[in-house]
């Protein structure tokens, strides 16, 4: 076990990204397939092959998940996983070619960097190149290499996050992992203590540090905002996108409710969740190797998400002007 999602025999994952333009996809990739399943709640998705993972739909089984930066013209890099996949002779096969499905969701990330570059097609590709089962790097980098949190007070007063990943086996050999790309509008809190930990910073002048006034608290500023509208063009940069993935034997409606227990982690962690400025969509994969109760694997997919979360904004680093909390926690 090295707590992450490549910890379900199967998965590997690969980043790609350019740090000059402050921007990157992940490619997950499940060769063999995976049983797929999808909850998107946010207001403001972007997303490709989403309806094939519905359970009334024919396609029961995913070959990879892509998430990217570059909002909707990231959605391209999917296109590289395609190629790659295809190449390998792996996709569903329908007669005349195996064809590979690959759901993938964006996010925003064109106010840091350079917004006009983002993640292609090639990008997509060189992520399968770099995919492997070691546990993948964390923080600003792949999806959450233009990562931020917390704009309510716009992006000049948010915090870089990143791309975090967690796992933990939860009995009988059944194991549960998440990777998730943490780009929020509003705070990353920790809900053991209830306190945040990434957020939009507040505009006090001094020397503030964390839980000591260095955060607004995103709530507390709406409380000032009711009748107002808040989707500002700096509000509508985010989306929190991620995979859970486990390796119980599920079908497509019990992956289904996996990924809508997963995105419980989500609303844990992050306060508001699922707004209408967010686009937040949790993919699920199940590789169906263990016998579970989905209950049982859907309330621990929740607590990898949390987790995941929590250490994709541990583990992020300054870019783009934007500091990450281990350094505002060292200044």
């Amino acid at each position: 076990m090295n707590n992450s999602i490549t910890d379900i025999k199967g998965i590997q994952v690969g980043h790609a990204q350019d740090l000059e333009a402050i921007t990157g996809c992940t490619v997950i990739l499940c060769p063999d397939g995976a049983v797929g399943g999808v909850d998107q709640r946010g207001g403001a998705p972007g997303t490709r092959e989403v309806d094939a993972m519905h359970p009334v739909h024919l396609v029961d089984k995913a070959h990879a998940i892509v998430l990217s930066g570059g909002s909707a013209f990231g959605l391209d890099s999917a296109g590289g996983a395609v190629r790659y996949l295809e190449e390998k002779k792996i996709g569903f096969n329908v007669g005349v070619a195996r064809v590979p499905i690959v759901p993938a969701a964006i996010l925003f990330d064109l106010g840091i960097g350079s917004a006009d570059v983002r993640p292609d097609a090639d990008m997509g590709y060189q992520a399968c190149l770099n995919a492997n089962s070691d546990a993948p790097a964390e923080g600003s980098v792949g999806a959450g290499t233009g990562a931020t949190v917390g704009k309510i007070l716009g992006g000049g007063q948010a915090v870089k996050s990143g791309i975090g990943t967690a796992s933990m086996e939860i009995g009988g050999g059944v194991v549960v992992g998440a990777i998730v790309a943490v780009n929020a509008f509003g705070d990353v809190i920790n809900p053991e203590k209830n306190e945040i930990i990434a957020g939009a910073r507040s505009i006090k002048k001094g020397p503030l540090k964390i839980g000591e006034g260095l955060f607004a608290d995103t709530l507390e500023v709406t409380r000032g905002l009711v009748g107002r509208t808040i989707m500002g063009l700096a509000s509508r940069q985010n989306t929190v996108i991620g995979v859970v993935a486990t390796n119980a034997k599920l079908n497509k409606e019990q992956a289904t409710k996996m990924a809508q227990m997963a995105q419980n982690g989500l609303v844990r962690s992050i306060r508001p969740a699922n707004t209408m400025m967010d686009g937040d969509t949790i993919f699920s994969l199940a590789t169906g190797k263990k016998k579970a109760d989905v209950n049982i694997v859907g309330a621990f997919a929740a607590q990898v998400v949390t987790e995941a979360i929590l250490r994709g904004v541990r583990a992020a680093t300054s870019l783009g002007g934007i500091p990450a909390i281990r350094d505002l926690e060292n200044s």
